[in-house]
């Protein structure tokens, strides 16, 4: 998932998007949909975890990083998880999540939470192609790109103060200390 041109071959953009999913209920829920024969997107990658609780958000940072132009959380309803208050603490992740990806400038509709028993496969479905609709009305992402930008101009901002550092800034005695973030504000 290194980069987010997803292309079809007639040219399309198509969204990439990571499913974080529980194994007990929803990872369960989607093999009783692929059994079923019932029809979703293929836009979607699994990744089974035993809980939802285990949803670390370094996990949804780092698929938004890497590419992910949407993040999809599965997990057992309320006060059915196998784990007694895992998907609770994923909720309390989940809100931080969601504040914290707006600071961030992603759009909150990026990531989803979904309680999914595991005889919903019907629900696995739905719930996917509306993900992967609300993404693709959105755009795509594009993150990995954006690093290459600020990369391109922190090495031109480096390089601007390295030439005026080595010139000689106006109003220095000579001595051409290096610049650090502590004293670049003074």
């Amino acid at each position: 998932m290194s980069d987010s041109t997803n292309k079809t071959p007639d040219g399309n953009w198509t969204p990439r998007i990571v499913a974080f999913f529980c194994n007990w209920c929803t990872y369960t829920a989607a093999d009783l949909a692929g059994v079923s024969r019932m029809k979703y997107a293929s836009n979607i990658r699994v990744i089974r975890l035993m809980c939802s609780g285990r949803v670390d958000p370094q996990f949804v940072v780092d698929a938004f990083a890497k590419g992910a132009d949407g993040v999809l959380i599965g997990g057992c309803h309320p006060n059915d998880c196998h784990y007694v208050e895992g998907n609770y603490k994923c909720l309390r992740r989940y809100q931080m999540l969601k504040r914290m990806i707006a600071d961030m400038g992603i759009e909150p509709d990026r990531l989803r939470l979904e309680w999914i028993s595991a005889a919903e496969g019907e629900k696995v479905r739905r719930v996917v192609n509306e993900m992967v609709e609300t993404v693709k009305q959105l755009g795509p992402l594009g993150i990995p790109a954006k690093f290459e930008q600020w990369d391109k101009e922190m090495n031109a901002l480096a390089e601007h103060v390295a030439a005026s550092q080595g010139a000689g800034a106006p109003g220095s005695s000579g001595q051409n200390k290096p610049q650090t973030a502590q004293t670049a504000h003074v």
